[in-house]
């Protein structure tokens, strides 16, 4: 396969080029629409959008089923203008973080209704959360996702939530969507977020928002514990660790506050 001055195209590569560039001006758009558009067999445009969405450079709205261009696209950008990606300025924190408390610290940004873990400063410990950068989570089961979700305006949640349900990934997790609200409300309200054994059975978590400049929230940062290593004293030692983190890194992020401002109380997870 050749363009119109001879030289040779890859057609899988020329495909999702012109599926980057549709999307640019399109989206969202569902499958149909795009292969109708593009003229692409609709197996095709599966593999595409696939392989896309896998490494973020697409993103799926899990419940319209509609596809835009994913967060990726926005990292690269940063990156060749010199500006460092969120990714980027919070790797060294969070090494800090997993340093002062030993245990895995996890930063993501909410994409629909699932929370994309962005980078990921593992614990030294052999007993640990194991997870990996580009890997979704259902939000409404995470302590990152839930903390994402409670600094959404009301009308954008329930415009994600449509009508989905909560699926339930142990015994603890929130599948009634008024008794998410009013945990939402509690996380605005104190400033973090908690996962307590909802996602998996053996593994706590806390979440913080992190803010730009505008006091944006545009992403939150866990640290993600066993059950078993999760004592009141741990506990009190992650808030103050973790907020003196965020403040840190929304000091890089161009964010300027009083103290006061957006500092949560700490909240034991018995509560």
């Amino acid at each position: 396969m050749t363009d119109d001055r001879g030289a040779p195209v890859v057609k899988s590569a020329d495909r999702l080029m012109i599926l980057f560039d549709y999307l640019a001006a399109q989206s969202p758009a569902t499958l149909t629409q795009i292969a109708r558009d593009l003229g692409i067999p609709n197996s095709s445009t599966y593999q595409l959008l696939s392989t896309a969405t896998r490494r973020g450079y697409i993103a799926l709205d899990l419940e319209d089923k509609v596809y835009s261009l994913g967060s990726r696209f926005w990292e690269i950008t940063q990156a060749s203008q010199g500006d460092p990606s969120i990714a980027q300025l919070a790797q060294e924190p969070m090494d800090q973080l997993r340093d002062a408390t030993q245990e895995t610290v996890q930063l993501a940004q909410l994409d629909g209704m699932e929370n994309v873990y962005l980078a990921i400063a593992e614990s030294p410990l052999p007993m640990k959360l194991v997870s990996q950068v580009g890997s979704r989570l259902p939000a409404h089961a995470t302590g990152l996702g839930k903390t994402l979700l409670a600094y959404l305006d009301r009308d954008e949640l329930h415009r994600r939530l449509g009508n989905s349900d909560l699926a339930a990934m142990t015994e603890n997790t929130i599948t009634d969507r008024q008794e998410l609200e009013t945990e939402l409300d509690l996380i605005r309200s104190r400033g973090c977020g908690e996962d307590r054994e909802e996602y998996l059975v053996g593994c706590r978590c806390v979440a913080m928002p992190i803010r730009d400049r505008n006091d944006n929230v545009v992403a939150a940062l866990s640290v993600s514990v066993p059950t078993p290593r999760f004592t009141p004293r741990l506990e009190r030692t992650i808030h103050t660790e973790l907020r003196q983190t965020i403040h840190a890194l929304e000091k890089k992020l161009g964010r300027v506050a009083s103290d006061a401002a957006g500092t949560p109380a700490i909240v034991s997870a018995n509560t």
